[in-house]
């Protein structure tokens, strides 16, 4: 049987940055509060949290690297919300996005979570940031945690 690997969600002794977009607030709000409380049920207090509020989602992948580089952090956990409009603005952002906080994870070597919705309508967003989808500020959390408990046991 080969041997397996699987991270625990724990948030004791883990320092997290939270990058969140200020546009779409009532969307990203509740995102934020997800997250948190992801983290505080898993252990964490308040001083292992630092959340930084970036204009938009266009900024949150270099805010992001920047955490992710600085030495300080065990994680990042992005969020976000970009929501389709009447112009290819929505598929510019989104993929950059998305590409820019994998590169800060691929770049840094720190688990870098990536929370930013991208949906075609208002109520899409809504879904997922709390109603019938659930929190993907919540999930974006856990998947930092497993990640940062993965990589501590393979070092």
């Amino acid at each position: 049987m080969p041997k397996l690997i699987e991270g625990k969600i724990s948030a004791q002794g883990i320092k997290c940055a939270i990058v969140v977009s200020r546009f779409n607030d009532f969307i990203c709000q509740r995102l934020l509060d997800g997250a948190m409380d992801a983290l505080v049920r898993h252990g964490a207090s308040d001083d292992q949290i630092t959340v930084i509020k970036v204009p938009g989602a266009f900024e949150i992948p270099s805010m992001a690297k920047r955490l992710a580089l600085a030495g300080r952090f065990d994680c990042v956990i992005c969020l976000g919300a970009v929501i389709r409009g009447a112009t290819p603005h929505f598929d510019h952002i989104s993929a950059q996005v998305a590409r820019g906080a994998a590169a800060a994870a691929y770049e840094s070597q720190i688990p870098v979570s990536f929370g930013v919705l991208t949906c075609d309508t208002i109520e899409q967003a809504i879904e997922r940031a709390g109603a019938k989808s659930g929190n993907k500020g919540w999930d974006a959390a856990v998947s930092a945690l497993e990640m940062v408990s993965l990589l501590k046991m393979l070092d």
